[in-house]
């Protein structure tokens, strides 16, 4: 068997929603220099619904394709749907990743709950703050 899928490999060399957004309602970055992979997610964001949603990511391909793919999962979603987007969701969506870059779609789903908490945090927006986790530095890389 592959080490990754089709999936992952055309995310990894076709990356989908690459660069920045200029100014964007909602900004979020996580990641460790340390374990390598750091993302950053950029949100354009209308009556709830996400419009727009790009990234940059530094990082291997598994961390690549997460974002990649994560961007794509909540395309035209709104902020709410994009909040039910969890980790497993990015992987099952790939079609698996191996168990030692599992933490590149926990980094993307916490990109995706970082940009959604600064839209929030921006506009003065009411929000259950149980529902966003504060990652410790490097808690979502293992290898640290």
């Amino acid at each position: 068997m592959a080490l990754y899928t089709e999936t992952v490999m055309d995310h990894f060399m076709n990356p989908r929603n690459v660069g920045s957004i200029e100014n964007a309602e909602g900004v979020g970055e996580v990641g460790n220099a340390k374990c390598g992979d750091i993302m950053k997610l950029y949100l354009k964001i209308g009556d709830g619904v996400i419009t727009d949603v790009r990234f940059e990511t530094f990082g291997c391909g598994s961390a690549i394709a997460s974002t990649s793919m994560a961007t794509e999962m909540i395309k035209g979603k709104t902020i709410e749907e994009a909040l039910a987007v969890t980790n497993k969701d990015v992987v099952d969506a790939l079609g698996g990743l191996p168990a030692h870059k599992l933490h590149c779609s926990v980094l993307a789903e916490e990109s995706i709950r970082a940009a959604i908490k600064d839209y929030y945090d921006r506009n003065g927006i009411e929000y259950d703050h149980s529902r966003f986790r504060e990652a410790e530095d490097g808690e979502s890389c293992p290898m640290v």
